[in-house]
């Protein structure tokens, strides 16, 4: 630590004396929760440890964005940040990165436990992200307007719930190839859900976390990005979470009624292109008072993974559209930016 503390002065000095940037690094720490106990595994003690990514020529007298990267099963933080190619992106974007280690006492496959109950409920596995988020804004000194969750997969689950149950911590979410809050109603019912979608009523979650916020805390636009060949999580779960998310930020294309249903909205506005790579990406906008609260991006061709990432790694697709860059546009957009 006296080292990287000395490496670390010596880059700021040289930015101060000779105009240079100070490039960008990782930190790691660990947070502890109290709310953190799970009930899946309520023997594992509430604490993990994440990964910081500070991006090139940050400084502490500048408030810079937050984006929270939850990985997906059987990855790890440092994996999951090379096959998105986050650090370069963070330091285009300026932002702040929080990659957040599931550990495998937790989940045999370290995935982020997005079915436990005290998890969709706000607390387990959710607190302990509350609390690195908390953590991290504080002492890198974030921008709180600006900050976002996003998730592949078990962690784009994960991701929706943190939305949900953390709307005004978090201030966007971005959801690649995952599921709605509280989708599976029991940890065993988990991948029938993952095949054939939620078992739940999504929206009447939303519904009841709607009433629950303080007017201040919405919206909380989401991003979802699905391919349309997925075999491992339905896209049907990527239309029960752009209408969990709908409800959720107040939207009349859901009814008032909360019943579930199986359709995607009619949006505000969609387009269609063809990428370079020969995939079809429709996108559908949806807007409450002018303001951006759904954006859904449907990529034609892709299976289980990251659209435009390093195909190096697993779960991970090198084609168009970039999925990084669509996070940082989106990030542009969303209210609050």
């Amino acid at each position: 630590m006296a080292l990287q503390f000395w490496a670390r002065t010596k880059d700021f000095l040289r930015g101060i004396f000779l105009g240079e940037v100070a490039p960008g690094y990782f930190e790691s720490d660990a947070t502890f929760s109290w709310h953190g106990w799970l009930a899946t595994a309520p023997s594992v003690w509430p604490r993990r440890e994440y990964l910081v990514y500070v991006p090139r020529g940050w400084s502490r007298w500048r408030r810079a964005p937050l984006l929270v990267l939850l990985h997906g099963c059987k990855q790890t933080p440092e994996e999951f940040a090379a096959a998105t190619r986050i650090a370069a992106r963070a330091d285009a974007e300026g932002w702040l990165v929080l990659l957040p280690r599931q550990k495998s006492a937790a989940n045999p496959w370290c995935c982020w436990n997005w079915f436990d109950s005290r998890t969709v409920g706000g607390v387990g596995e959710a607190a302990i992200i509350a609390a690195q988020i908390k953590t991290v804004a504080a002492h890198y000194r974030a921008d709180p307007r600006r900050v976002f969750v996003a998730g592949l997969s078990a962690g784009g689950a994960f991701a929706a719930v943190i939305g949900l149950r953390h709307a005004g911590l978090v201030r966007g979410v971005i959801v690649h190839s995952g599921l709605a809050c509280g989708a599976a109603a029991t940890p065993v019912t988990a991948l029938d859900v993952m095949k054939r979608g939620p078992n739940t009523d999504v929206e009447a979650l939303a519904a009841d976390a709607r009433r629950r916020l303080p007017g201040d805390a919405l919206p909380v636009p989401l991003l979802a990005l699905h391919g349309e060949q997925d075999g491992v999580v339905a896209p049907r779960n990527a239309v029960a979470l752009v209408r969990q998310y709908l409800r959720l930020n107040g939207h009349p294309a859901v009814d008032s009624r909360g019943a579930p249903a199986a359709e995607l909205p009619a949006a505000d506005a969609t387009s269609r292109h063809v990428d370079p790579g020969g995939r079809v990406v429709k996108t559908h906008d949806w807007r409450v008072g002018g303001r951006l609260v759904v954006r859904l991006v449907e990529i034609g061709g892709l299976g289980h993974a990251w659209s435009g990432g390093d195909p190096d790694y697993a779960y991970s697709d090198a084609h168009p559209p970039d999925a990084t860059a669509l996070i940082a546009t989106f990030a542009r957009e969303a209210p609050g930016s």
